[in-house]
Formats: C-alpha cells, sequence, structure tokens
C-alpha cells in the first residue's frame, strides 16, 4: 500500500486541479483499510522520502485522525475505523517520529508528527495513553539534542491544544520542573531554552481558564513557580547579545548568528510571558516591576546602536521566525520590549517611584530636563525612527505612507509602539509630558549632527502625542506650542522629503492643540501647506498636506479659510489630474483622503458646489467613480453629496433646482457607463446619490426630474438582482412619489406606459417570491407611497391586488428591514381607516392560512424591532387605532405573547440552545397591541432596553473600575487581579461603547436606549390615558392580564398625569 499512497500524496500536489482531485477522493476510500493510517506513519518515519511527501503524509494523518478516531472530535464522521491495537501502534509511531533521535531529520516533519500526537492526546490521554506524559518528561532531562528538541515540540503542543484543566492540574508541578530545567540551563542550545520558557508560558493560558473556580489553589501555585522563576527572568533580561552577525552570515546555518538568533528568542519568550503573566496574573507581578522595568529600559538602551545599525541604516531583514514558531529578529526583540516598558508604565510601584524621581529633578531644576522622562523621549525618537525598508515602500507608495499615517495599516512596529509609549506618558503625565519632549526636541534639534530621521522621528512622536490629546479636548500651553512651531519651521524647509512631510503634518495637530492665540500661526502654516500642494516636487509632501488640511478647516474659524475655499478645490484638482489613473486603481487610503478634505471644503460653503464655474462635485464624483469598490470611500462621497443636497434643500428658491442642473447628466450618465464596464459598484454607488437627491428633494420637483431619471431607474428596477441597486433605485422612485406624485403620474415610459403603472410593474417584481429580502427591502415604503398617493380612484381593482401581494409576501418575508417595510404598508392605511384594513385583511386567504391571522401575526411579533422615528410614531398609532376598534375577529387572534424562561440554572451551550428553541405564551392580539405599546412608550421616554450579555457587561464596566479605590491612579486597576468581563474584539461590544460614549441615559447614544421622541410619549400618554378613563376595547380587562412589570409602567403612568 506504502507505494500506492506515495503515488496518491504526489498526485495532491499536482498542480493540474484533475489529478489533483482524483487523488484526494481516492484517499478518502482508503480510510476504512486498516493499513491505511499506518502506511501513512511508515512513510512519514522514513529519511529517503522527500520532505513534502512525508510532510504531506503526516497532514493526511491528521485529518484521518480527527475525523475517524474517536467521536470525541468535532470533524469526526460517525464511525471508528481504527481498531485498539492499530491506535496503539499509531500513537508510538507518530511519537517516535516527533521524538526522533535522527540530528539530521527535518523540524518541519517533527513538528507535524507533534501535531499529530497532540490531536490524539487530546481524546487518548491519559486514559488509553497513560505512558504519554511520562515518556516526554523522561526524555527531556536524558534525551539527545533532536530528542529533547521533538519532545519539547510535543510537550508544547499538549499544553496548547491537548491537555484540559483536570490533566493539566495533575501533571502542572511535574511539567514546570522539567521546562524550568531545560529553560535555565546554560549548557542548552539557546532555542531549545526558548522553548521552553514558551511552554511555561502557554501553561498560563490554562490557568487563566480556571481562575475563576479555582482562584486560591492558582494564585498560590503561580506565586510559587513565578519566585522560582523570576530570578531566571531578571537573568536573561541582563544578558549581554552575542556580536551582530554580518549580513551574508544571516542565511546561514550555525556560526556566529545561530547564537545570536538564539539568544534573541529566549529573551523574546521571557518578555512574552511576563507579558501574559501580566495579563492573568497582574497582583503577583506588581511588585517585580521596578526591576522588571529597570532591566527593560536598561536593555533598549543598549540595543540602540544594534537596531539603528541593522534597520535604520541597513535594511536588514525582520520580523522572522524559526520552523518552531518562535520569532528570532532583533526588530521582534525591540517591539516586545517597548510593549512590556508601557505596560509597566502603568504598574503603582513602578509610577510612585518614577513620581518621586521627577519631583526631586523638577524641584532643583524647575523643569524637567534632566529627568528620566527626556530620558525615555530620546529612547522613543531613537526607536521610532523611518526604517530604510519602510523608506524604499512609501518613497515609492505614498498610498501606504497614508494608511501608516491614518492607522488603517495591521502593520504593528516599532515606531508604533513608541507613539503608544509616549501617549501613554502623556495620559499620565499630561503636560510635564510635552515639556519633556521639548526638552529633548530642542536638544535634538541643536545638534548639527543629528540626522534627519531622529529629527522627523521626534515630530512623529509629538504628532502622536498631540493628536491624542486632541482626542480627550486637552489643550498645550502657548509657550510650548510657539515652541514646537520653531522645529516645524525648520522641517518644511528641509531637503529630506519625510521630514518636510512630518512638518506639515506636525503643523496641522499643533493648531488642533493650541489656543486661539496660535491661530495667526495656523492660518500662515495653512497657506505654506496649500502651496506645498500645489509646488513640492514630491508626492509623500503633496499628500501629507492634503491630509493636515482637514486640521485647518476642521478647526480654525470659518471666516478666515472661506476666503481660500476655490484655492483648496483648485488644488486637490490639479494633484488628481496629475495621478496616474492605473496607479488609483489600488489607492484606496489616497482617494479616502482626497474625498475627506473635500467634503471639509465644501462644508465651509455649499453654495459653492451650485456655482455656474464650480468643478467641485464633478470632482467629488470623479474620485467616486474611481473608488467605487470601496466601501468607506462609497460612505464618505454619501455623506457628503447627503451634506450638500440637504443644504440646496433648505436655502429654497432655485438652490435645489441648480443642484439638479449639475449632477443629473452625471449620475444618469454613471448609470450606462457602470452598464458597459461592467461596474456594478459604480451603478449602485449612482443609484445611492440618486436616492440621496430625491429624499431631499423640493416640493414639487424641478420640470423634467422624473423623464431625466425613471427611463434609466426603471430599466434597472425590472433587470437588476442585485440588492445594493435595488434598494435605492425603489427608494429614489419612493421619493419621487413623495414629493411630485403629479410628474410621476403624467410622465410615460417608451411604450406610452403612465409613472402609475411603471410604479404597479416595479412593486409587482419586487414582491416575487424569488426576490430576495435584502433587494426588496423598501419595496413596502413605494407601495405605502403610492396607494397614499394615487388613491382608489386611480388605482381602482389595482389597490386590491397590490395588498393581497404585500400580504402573501409578508408571510414568508424574514428579514428584519423587509417585514418592518411591508408592514408599513398596512400601518400607513391604518391610520386612515384602520377598519378597511381589518375586513379586507379578513377576505384573503393565504394558503390555508387566513391573511389577517398572518399580517398581524408578523406585525405584532417585529413592531418592538422597529427602526426609523417616522416609522415607530406610524406604527405606534395605527396599533391603538386597531385596538380601539374593539373588533371581535382580531380578539380571536393569538399571537406571540411573552418568552417563558426555562427554570434551570444549567449553562445553555449552542447545541443545546438549537435542541430547546425559545417558547412563547399565546395571547389574543388586542393584549399584544398593549404589551407592544407600553414598551415603545418606554422607549420613547429613552428608557434603557433589554441587553445582552455582553452590553451587560459593558455597561456594568464602571462598578468593577470603582473597586480600585486603592490604586493611585485610574491605570492601576490593571495591576488587581480582576477579570475582564469584556471581549473587546467584538464589533457588537465596540460599537455599543462607542455608542455608550456619545450621549447620557436620554441621548441618542445612550447604551441600549433610543432617543427621547416627545411626540410619541405623547401621543400614548394621552392613548393610555384615554382607554384607561372610557375602558375602551374592554381596557380594564386587559389590564389584569399584564405583567407586574407592564402594570407598574402604565401606574407610575397614571400617577405622574395625576
Amino acid at each position: 500500500m506504502e507505494q500506492q499512497l506515495l503515488h496518491l500524496l504526489a498526485e495532491t500536489q499536482s498542480p493540474a486541479e484533475a489529478p489533483r482531485t482524483h487523488a484526494e477522493q481516492q484517499l478518502k476510500e482508503l480510510y476504512p483499510n486498516e493499513a491505511f493510517p499506518l502506511s501513512l506513519c511508515s512513510i512519514a518515519s522514513h529519511t529517503s522520502v522527500p520532505l513534502n511527501l512525508r510532510q504531506s503524509a503526516l497532514l493526511i494523518l491528521k485529518t484521518f485522525v480527527v475525523s475517524s478516531w474517536s467521536p470525541s472530535f468535532d470533524e469526526f464522521k460517525g464511525t471508528v475505523l481504527v481498531s485498539d491495537a492499530t491506535k496503539e501502534q499509531l500513537r508510538n509511531g507518530v511519537l517516535n517520529i516527533a521524538t526522533s533521535n535522527d540530528e539530521t531529520d527535518d523540524r518541519k516533519v517533527k513538528a507535524a508528527a507533534s501535531y499529530v500526537v497532540s490531536k490524539i492526546a487530546s481524546v487518548d490521554f491519559p486514559d488509553q495513553w497513560s505512558g504519554l506524559l511520562p515518556h516526554l518528561l523522561q526524555v527531556i532531562p536524558q534525551g539527545t539534542l533532536s530528542q529533547v528538541h521533538g519532545a519539547l515540540k510535543v510537550l508544547s503542543d499538549l499544553v496548547e491544544d491537548g491537555l484540559n484543566e483536570d490533566q493539566f492540574f495533575s501533571v502542572a508541578r511535574d511539567l514546570v520542573k522539567v521546562v524550568f530545567d531545560v529553560a535555565t540551563n546554560d549548557t542548552r542550545k539557546s532555542t531549545l531554552r526558548a522553548l521552553a520558557v514558551s511552554i511555561f508560558r502557554g501553561c498560563f493560558a490554562t490557568l487563566d481558564l480556571v481562575m475563576d473556580s479555582h482562584r486560591a489553589a492558582v494564585k498560590a501555585f503561580a506565586d510559587e513557580v513565578l519566585n522560582a522563576w523570576m530570578p531566571f527572568f531578571v537573568e536573561t533580561m541582563k544578558k549581554a547579545l552575542p556580536v551582530i552577525p554580518k549580513e551574508d552570515e544571516e542565511s546561514r546555518e550555525g556560526g556566529p548568528q545561530q547564537e545570536w538568533r538564539g539568544v534573541i528568542a529566549l529573551k523574546l519568550q521571557v518578555i512574552k510571558t511576563l507579558m501574559k503573566i501580566r495579563t492573568v496574573f497582574p497582583a503577583v507581578l506588581s511588585p517585580q516591576t521596578p526591576l522588571l522595568f529597570s532591566a527593560t529600559w536598561e536593555e533598549l538602551s543598549l540595543l540602540q546602536e544594534p537596531y539603528q545599525q541593522m534597520y535604520i541604516k541597513d535594511e536588514r531583514q525582520g520580523r522572522l521566525e524559526d520552523a518552531d514558531g518562535l520569532p528570532y529578529t532583533l526588530d521582534f526583540l525591540v517591539l516586545e520590549e517597548l510593549d512590556f516598558m508601557q505596560s509597566c508604565l502603568r504598574a503603582p510601584p513602578v509610577r510612585k517611584e518614577l513620581n518621586n524621581q521627577l519631583q526631586a529633578s523638577s524641584g532643583a531644576t524647575g523643569t524637567a530636563g534632566t529627568s528620566w522622562l527626556t530620558e525615555v523621549m530620546k529612547l522613543a525618537v531613537t526607536y521610532a525612527q523611518i526604517t530604510t525598508e519602510e523608506e524604499g515602500l512609501w518613497d515609492i507608495d505614498v498610498n501606504v505612507f497614508l494608511s501608516e499615517e491614518t492607522s488603517v495599516t495591521a502593520n504593528y512596529t516599532a515606531r508604533t509602539a513608541c507613539g503608544d509609549l509616549v501617549i501613554k506618558l502623556g495620559e499620565w503625565l499630561e503636560h510635564v509630558a510635552v515639556e519633556g519632549l521639548l526638552v529633548y526636541t530642542t536638544t535634538l534639534f541643536a545638534n548639527t549632527q543629528s540626522a534627519w530621521k531622529s529629527r522627523e522621528s521626534s515630530l512623529y512622536v509629538l504628532d502622536q502625542l498631540l493628536t491624542d490629546f486632541h482626542d480627550v479636548d486637552r489643550k498645550i500651553s502657548p509657550e510650548m506650542s510657539n515652541g514646537f512651531a520653531e522645529y516645524v519651521r525648520y522641517a518644511l524647509q528641509q531637503d529630506d522629503v519625510f521630514l518636510r512631510a512630518r512638518g506639515y503634518l506636525v503643523a496641522g495637530v499643533l493648531i488642533r492643540t493650541s489656543s486661539d492665540a496660535f491661530q495667526e500661526v495656523g492660518f500662515a502654516f495653512m497657506h505654506q501647506t496649500l502651496k506645498a500642494i500645489s509646488d513640492d516636487p514630491s508626492d509623500v509632501v503633496k499628500v501629507a498636506g492634503i491630509k493636515v488640511l482637514q486640521d485647518y478647516l476642521q478647526t480654525l474659524p470659518s471666516a478666515m479659510v472661506q476666503p481660500l475655499q476655490a484655492d483648496i478645490s483648485g488644488a486637490l484638482a490639479l494633484f488628481f489630474a496629475s495621478q496616474d489613473p492605473d496607479d488609483l486603481t489600488d489607492s484606496d487610503d489616497l482617494l479616502v483622503t482626497l474625498v475627506e478634505t473635500l467634503r471639509d471644503t465644501i462644508r465651509l460653503d455649499m453654495r459653492v458646489c451650485i456655482a455656474p464655474e464650480s468643478k467641485t462635485l464633478d470632482l467629488l464624483f470623479t474620485l467616486a467613480s474611481r473608488g467605487a469598490r470601496n466601501f468607506q470611500l462609497a460612505m464618505l462621497v454619501n455623506e457628503t453629496f447627503e451634506d450638500v443636497a440637504s443644504s440646496m434643500a433648505a436655502m429654497g428658491g432655485d438652490a435645489y433646482m441648480r443642484l439638479c442642473e449639475k449632477v443629473l447628466p452625471t449620475l444618469t450618465g454613471a448609470f450606462d457607463v457602470g452598464n458597459l464596464t461592467g461596474e456594478n459598484f459604480l451603478t449602485n454607488l449612482a443609484a445611492d446619490l440618486l436616492s440621496v437627491l430625491a429624499e431631499h428633494g423640493s416640493e414639487p420637483l424641478p420640470n423634467g426630474f422624473v423623464a431625466a431619471t425613471m427611463p434609466k431607474l426603471n430599466r434597472l428596477l425590472l433587470t437588476s438582482t442585485d440588492g445594493e441597486l435595488l434598494r435605492p433605485g425603489t427608494v429614489a422612485v419612493k421619493y419621487m412619489l413623495a414629493h411630485d406624485h403629479k410628474q410621476m403620474f403624467e410622465w410615460h415610459d417608451q411604450n406610452g406606459k403612465s409613472g402609475l403603472e411603471v410604479c404597479l410593474v416595479i412593486i409587482d417584481r419586487l414582491l416575487q417570491e424569488g426576490m430576495d429580502d435584502h433587494a426588496a427591502a423598501e419595496v413596502g415604503g413605494l407601495a405605502a407611497e403610492l396607494v397614499e398617493k394615487a388613491g382608489s380612484e386611480r388605482l381602482g381593482p389595482y389597490l386590491l391586488q397590490l395588498l393581497r401581494a404585500v400580504a402573501i409576501r409578508l408571510a414568508s418575508a424574514q428579514q428584519a428591514a423587509f417585514i418592518q417595510s411591508l408592514i408599513i404598508v398596512f400601518a400607513r392605511l391604518s391610520l386612515v381607516s384602520a377598519k378597511d384594513v381589518v375586513d379586507f385583511l379578513a377576505q384573503v386567504q393565504i394558503q390555508n392560512d387566513n391573511a389577517l391571522q398572518v399580517v398581524m401575526s408578523k406585525w405584532l411579533e417585529n413592531s418592538i424591532n422597529f427602526a426609523g422615528y417616522d416609522e415607530i410614531r406610524q406604527n405606534v398609532i395605527a396599533l391603538s387605532k386597531l385596538f380601539s376598534l374593539d373588533d371581535p375577529r382580531l380578539a380571536l387572534i393569538m399571537v406571540q405573547g411573552d418568552l417563558i424562561v426555562p427554570q434551570s440554572d444549567r449553562i445553555m451551550t449552542r447545541s443545546k440552545a438549537r435542541q430547546n428553541p425559545d417558547r412563547y405564551t399565546s395571547v389574543p392580539v388586542p393584549l399584544k397591541i398593549i404589551k407592544v405599546l407600553i414598551e415603545e412608550l418606554s422607549s420613547a421616554s429613552g428608557g434603557a432596553r433589554n441587553l445582552d450579555p455582553a452590553s451587560a457587561a459593558l455597561a456594568g464596566a464602571d462598578e468593577l473600575g470603582s473597586d480600585d479605590e486603592h490604586d493611585e491612579d485610574d491605570d492601576n486597576g490593571e495591576w488587581e487581579d480582576v477579570p475582564n468581563v469584556l471581549e473587546l474584539g467584538l464589533g457588537t461590544t465596540k460599537a455599543e461603547l462607542m455608542a455608550y460614549g456619545e450621549g447620557s441615559g436620554t441621548g441618542a447614544g445612550a447604551l441600549g436606549s433610543r432617543q427621547r421622541d416627545d411626540e410619541t410619549q405623547a401621543y400614548l400618554t394621552a392613548f393610555f390615558r384615554d382607554v384607561s378613563e372610557k375602558n375602551v376595547a374592554r381596557f380594564s380587562e386587559m389590564f389584569a392580564m399584564l405583567t407586574a412589570d407592564e402594570q407598574q409602567k402604565l401606574s407610575l403612568l397614571g400617577q405622574a398625569a395625576g
């Protein structure tokens, strides 16, 4: 079988798809063969077999194991295909490969075998493989170099993936002892010692999982092991690096670079482990932080020269890892140590000591000039210098430069870490940090020997610090502003491109964080910036100038900058015209920056858009066409155009008409261009902008508006299946009807159909069962508008057909926005005649169900999720009118009531939740209407909604923070052993956190609440008072069936009214 498998394994790596797919299928067909896994293991064990096939054999074996070994695997296919005897052979076989004594065996093969071992161990250890860990713990102290490496790799995978909490704790002491002996043994290779430290770090991930349930035992264990490890950590951090290998030696095996790599890898793992301990047991590590901080600072001070030599002056390769996944390059080490230094700065013992030194220094000199603060600034400026690699990349592609400046890159480097370090100092020391940076910057610029990279770096660090100051509305003193302005002026006059660009960028943030007295200086910088955008020979400088214009436009008084509006627009147009269109294809960051600056320019005076000679909107649309695929850019263009359209509409007169004259040819032309080129994104963007224009339309619309837009809109709406096009297109037609139905109905298409007929055809297509809910999400609004504007006289028999079609589609609708859209049709009709709506629905059958039952069930189940103030208000009034009908047909319909909460304290997993879906009570329609309206009354008053667990945790964050009263400052809570209750990686949590910061409990951004709606609240208050006093529709009976919480809300309303 081995020869057959070798052939199939080779075929799986064929570049041709057919033989590769066939071989993969044949391998799966061999799964039931008892010899299959043993043959794969045998192939992997033979050093004579090509390396790629050995690795492939182990990869296939791993796939086989997780699918056919045990039901405990998530990937298990339902049948165990391996006998116990074969399992025993395989366990020993792959373990022998992983811990082979052959020094020539490839590490990649051992790593692959180790992964298979860890997978098997995850289900077989310790019951079926009790000897695994004892074997590893025996091999590691006594084995050869190759065996120890293999055993450590297996142990690493076991700790990471193969051991549960109980298994870990049963061997924790022995395991930690074994890796400690390897890590502290100076005679071992440094890379082996680094791997041992990495395993120790992995133990803390397991300890973190069980902290809550075994806090005392875990902390005692952590204290014990850290007391043993800490001297080794400090000693390793203080260990001197070997001589830097020459560049031509870096790629060789053995020699000086091997020890260089090994020591760096070991130091890196020590720092990573300390960072992990700080995350899990900050209070345990806190007393050691002054010593660790000092060691880190000392190390970083010593590494300045080698780092400069390798990355600032030369272009050595960085960010490299070995076959075991251990990073070993100097840039990685510096990055980790900068992060750890920043972390230590938040520890109470470190802050206390540094505060004492700072006070002593300030008391002696009156400034921070000779303090540790200046030294830290010097360190940050050194490591924040532009590397040779970055210099080359930015010089070739300004888009890469911009992505770094706008922090949209995932490339976290020593430069960005230095920015974070200085920001942290600014948060702690505020203006003292700025003073310390100014002192060092003065020294740096005064030294004629200083390189341009050092000067640029000092301004970069200042840029980061002041940007953070601006984010928290903190200003700097006039003396500091003027002091830094001097160095900005110097930078603007230099030949070095990146220093000059940095000067422009810092000038902008300086005006943002300075007092009003600095405005004249800022205006002079703005003039200089505008000149640079047109005249500077470097695109990097021009792009920096374009970006920084946003700072001036948003900060300086409008009266000061408005006279420059035309000049700015012209400069932007000239720059854009100078760019190669092909280069702009992948220049999203540049296009976004151009649109952002153009947006701020337009906002100075919206009237510029309709000036006869103005090309501002032409530039906006051209930028949009270049980057229509980019979601952020499309949103910015939409936002900008909405500002313009709403502004023109508010001006009245002929402003909106002139806007239409300018933009309609471009927008309708974009439909044709998009169709010809296949650029769906361009067509979609044009539809979005047209819907914005129609939404803010005048009443009536300018003559010819419908005729100019409907032919192409009609064609798109009747042929496209793209939801991103159909939704804005539908909205555009809806607003044309809303603003000028007369013009719409009088228009005829090329076939002679009236606008009314065209709208009916569009609605009919969007209501078809095959149409995606998302694509048809706006059809209800269009249908409601058509019914309202045309009336039964114009619609005739089509009215009932339309309403029937809406009801039928509502029965199968699933998407929330689409459901709301369809319900609004009946809600708006109910505002005029609720009885007619009930009468109509009662006569319609949808398959075996009555339409009244279907519509009311969907309506009341989804009402509480409605979005949009107008829609919510219309829905509330419609429901109140339906209740007041006191129609017995509604009383007979049972709909979903309150959630039935299961009486269990067991954790509900996803699988259990699927097996036990939510259950609800059943209540009559009138009672459900009252329940919905009570909830809407609470929401309209700005009351909080029910929060999900993540939101609840967020809301409780302040309470957690308040427990740290004994801490010396706000950051010290991070050094207490308080569990993290927030998962900030969750998009929902981030969004809610941002919303929480935007408003108070009654504001628009309050967490879990809706902005106060006085009009809806007043209506509902009057409604409940009326139905209560007059006992409308037997309200008193309904009140008795409400929950205690609902009754209390209404009782409080009655007390407030009384």
